[in-house]
């Protein structure tokens, strides 16, 4: 059931996508024309709607939190003040997010923005994934309002994660393909592979990815260490969440090559594949850093951060097969380490 419901999360937006690529496949199209606008006009109905939804859900918790009783609130008010609290901060995460979405919408804010990402102000995948790309924010957002000790506390230890971990992954790696114009015409499924920088490595991509990936572990512990050394330390609520969220993985062969392979897989095609030749290195690595919102503001953030803009570098040089290499690498050689060593 959790795997179904892990994909039939992603559904609507997989839709919006290829909706997208058919409305800019037809644009111009002497007969199909009038299909392009009708399925424009499905799209921006659903992220309005959508956007809708969520500008008065998040007035009415916002307005809700305000009835709370003050002394719900605050130090020595227990789990349930914790509740209340993080429910007071729940309301903007809603709304401005939702006002974000619509406001990307206008035409000339986007033809702003074209200054600095090499988007497209006037083409509709760009316009409907760019809005959209604020629901990356949003769980941020939501993270950061109900805060890491809550949801440590909220969330139960998965005891095995890896079907869900692989239905996200899969999940996203079609999303990849789906929004660069696969199943609507605009490109085959070769031709959707090389636009997602997805080819055939050669040796030596090969072994730059392993060393790169290698490479990334031995940084991400010198900088731990140093921000130990000037006192600085990963908040604990972040090791029990990311615990609770994947320490089923560490105890075994599969559960470790599931951390790595299905990042690896999904993440890679989504974010290096398709986002970054549209949203650029800088943005797109922001947004790497955000979708891991569980580590929150810490030094582990840092450390996802500077992996993004390494790999948006070696995607650039390289390609995206090489970006899969380094994060699988990756995220398996910190899997290994803390299996061994905890």
């Amino acid at each position: 059931m959790n795997v179904i419901i892990t994909i039939l999360q992603f559904m609507p937006f997989i839709f919006l996508l290829w909706i997208a690529n058919l409305s800019e496949h037809f644009k111009g199209h002497p007969v199909h024309y009038r299909s392009s606008t009708g399925l424009a006009i499905v799209g921006y109905a659903f992220l309005c709607l959508l956007y809708g939804a969520m500008l008065l859900f998040g007035t009415l918790i916002q307005l809700l939190s305000l009835t709370a009783p003050v002394n719900q609130i605050g130090p020595g008010a227990g789990l349930e003040g914790e509740f209340v609290e993080a429910l007071m901060n729940l309301g903007p995460t809603f709304w401005i997010t939702a006002l974000l979405g619509l406001i990307l919408l206008i035409p000339p804010v986007r033809r702003g923005l074209a200054k600095w990402i090499p988007i497209q102000p006037d083409n509709r995948i760009h316009t409907f994934v760019l809005s959209a790309s604020m629901l990356i924010w949003w769980y941020f957002f939501l993270f950061m309002a109900i805060g890491l000790e809550l949801l440590a506390n909220m969330i139960p230890a998965e005891e095995n994660p890896m079907p869900e971990l692989w239905a996200q992954q899969i999940t996203f790696f079609f999303m990849a393909l789906v929004g660069v114009g696969w199943l609507s015409w605009r490109r085959t499924f070769k031709e959707s592979l090389n636009r997602l920088g997805l080819v055939k490595p050669t040796l030596k991509q090969c072994l730059i990815g392993i060393g790169f990936g290698l490479f990334f572990v031995g940084v991400a512990q010198i900088i731990e260490v140093l921000f130990q050394i000037f006192g600085i330390v990963n908040d604990p609520h972040v090791e029990t969440l990311t615990e609770n969220m994947l320490g089923g993985l560490f105890g075994s062969v599969g559960g470790i090559l599931t951390l790595g392979l299905s990042a690896a897989l999904g993440e890679e095609a989504i974010f290096r594949g398709a986002l970054q030749p549209r949203f650029g290195l800088l943005l797109t690595a922001v947004l790497f850093t955000v979708v891991h919102s569980n580590y929150g503001f810490s030094v582990s953030t840092l450390v996802v951060f500077l992996l993004a803009l390494a790999l948006g570098v070696l995607r650039n040089r390289y390609n995206t097969s090489t970006t899969m290499i380094v994060h699988a690498t990756y995220n398996m050689t910190l899997g290994i380490l803390y299996a061994f060593f905890g």
